[in-house]
């Protein structure tokens, strides 16, 4: 009899624990759904921000690798060019390789008559015109990493109205599933707008060392070609 008992109770705890862990248990869908109207709404502002982050990133990834990639005889060719007299040749050879340093020292060799300080301040204005190139949009990776978190956080706001509000008008008994809702809202879109906000901080500031990487090498691939012009002839 005691053993029989004993059995029954282990089952009905076994029973139990199952029901607590199916109670427990709660998909992202099911999550997201449960936040509410308002949730939804925010919820699908952030999923908005995230595709525009995540286009934005791998669009300049790709035009800042393909900036990035110069022969490493590049310049020993307009070196060559140049101290042989052939301008046409080199202008050639830069329109060829069509990268922001060779646009640069383009730029150089079309004021090669010049005094010196007139071919660099020609060669700082084309690669000022060429980093703002390579930074288009990124700016906007910025503003998502900071206006994301601040998107969740006004739901969370929203969410603990809605709860605050269901508690005052309960009369007395409060409804959980609707007191619920507010605080679904509440977490999910604060946890949402974390979420998106440190993606596009990451991405954004990948992006910025990749740009820095591509803007020294047009500083270094400069200097050389201003230093190739100053040497003695």
């Amino acid at each position: 009899m005691l053993n029989f008992l004993f059995i029954n109770a282990q089952d009905g705890a076994e029973v139990l624990t199952d029901e607590e862990s199916v109670e427990k248990t709660l998909s992202i869908v099911e999550l997201i759904t449960s936040s509410g109207t308002a949730g939804l709404m925010i919820i699908l502002v952030l999923f908005i921000l995230l595709i525009l982050a995540i286009y934005i990133y791998f669009e300049r990834l790709f035009a800042i690798k393909a900036a990035s990639k110069v022969d490493s005889n590049f310049m020993n060719q307009i070196k060559d060019h140049v101290s042989g007299g052939k301008i046409d040749s080199a202008q050639n050879l830069c329109a060829q390789v069509n990268s922001p340093v060779s646009r640069l020292i383009s730029k150089g060799i079309s004021r090669i008559g010049k005094p010196l300080e007139d071919i660099n301040t020609a060669i700082e204005n084309a690669g000022r015109l060429e980093v703002y190139s390579l930074e288009k949009n990124v700016s906007i990776l910025a503003t998502i990493s900071g206006a994301a978190p601040m998107i969740g956080f006004l739901g969370t706001v929203i969410g603990m109205i809605i709860s605050i509000f269901e508690i005052a008008n309960s009369g007395g008994s409060i409804d959980i599933k609707t007191l619920a809702d507010g605080l679904y809202t509440a977490m999910t879109t604060t946890v949402g707008g974390l979420i998106v906000g440190i993606i596009a901080y990451v991405a954004y500031n990948h992006l910025v060392v990749k740009t820095n990487k591509v803007v020294y090498q047009m500083e270094a691939n400069s200097v050389e070609f201003l230093d190739h012009l100053n040497e003695p002839v």
